[in-house]
């Protein structure tokens, strides 16, 4: 099976595939500071809960863009999967022109959505990853990485309200607003930080097309996607398990003949 490691800023996702199916998928935080050993017991206890063994790995794929995470992950790899991982990056087989200004600034998680997207659509399409920033990136019909857009996320937002406005509290941000005409101060915190965040979502979506000069499919991904995929009538399907898809999916591309 093939395990498949996605590093994020906030969260670590890993995802078990059996071939090109997606049979567990557990979430963890990132913590730059965690030894190999400490993986070790995380993950032991993730499989162990599905009565997993470790050596059912055979193959391990890394995305990663937080570089002070990578280096004990791939050796946490190494100890106990027996197992030398393959990490996306410059050199690696995508499948998918970059015209960047400087390819090896796009995050490798970016690149590996868009190639889930174009794989899954092949046409052109946008993705909107709700992380812990916000990326949005254009995939031409002819599946070339046109570039994107990065805002603030969600939860970056949320922090500098709470930090620079003392008196306001902090709100959970899970659940759609019953209204946007809040009546009290918690509902319209969560009001604002919903709809306005959906209101961006909407805005940006729009220039892109506008400046494409053509419609574009779009897919969500990302923890908050489906809460406010369902107030952003623009986004067409929210795909939580998309970058999981993408590295299974670059994986194989560098694993089978050119």
């Amino acid at each position: 099976m093939l395990l498949a490691i996605d590093i994020g800023n906030t969260n670590t996702v890993l995802g078990l595939f059996d071939e090109a199916t997606l049979i567990y998928d557990w979430r963890i935080r990132t913590e730059v500071n965690m030894t190999i050993d400490e993986y070790a017991i995380t993950i032991r206890n993730l499989f162990a809960a599905h009565e997993l063994p470790l050596d059912s790995v055979k193959d391990i794929i890394i995305s990663c863009v937080v570089p002070p995470a990578l280096n004990p992950v791939e050796r946490f790899c190494e100890k106990y999967f027996k197992v030398t991982p393959l990490v996306v990056g410059p050199g690696i087989r995508t499948g998918m022109p970059i015209l960047y200004d400087n390819p090896k600034e796009v995050g490798a998680d970016r690149i590996v959505n868009a190639i889930a997207a174009y794989d899954l659509r092949k046409t052109s399409t946008i993705v909107v990853d709700f992380g812990t920033a916000t990326t949005f990136d254009y995939i031409s019909d002819r599946g070339e990485y046109m570039g994107g857009v990065i805002s603030p996320g969600i939860m970056i937002s949320c922090e500098a309200l709470f930090q620079k406005a003392s008196k306001l509290p902090r709100v959970e941000i899970f659940a759609r607003p019953p209204s946007i005409l809040a009546r009290n101060t918690i509902a319209s915190m969560n009001a604002g930080i919903v709809y306005g965040y959906a209101g961006l979502v909407e805005g940006i979506l729009t220039r892109i097309k506008r400046e494409a000069n053509r419609d574009m499919y779009v897919i969500a991904t990302g923890g908050l996607a489906p809460l406010i995929a369902s107030e952003c009538p623009m986004i067409n399907e929210v795909d939580e398990y998309l970058t999981l898809k993408g590295l299974r999916i670059i994986f194989d591309r560098n694993k089978k003949p050119a």
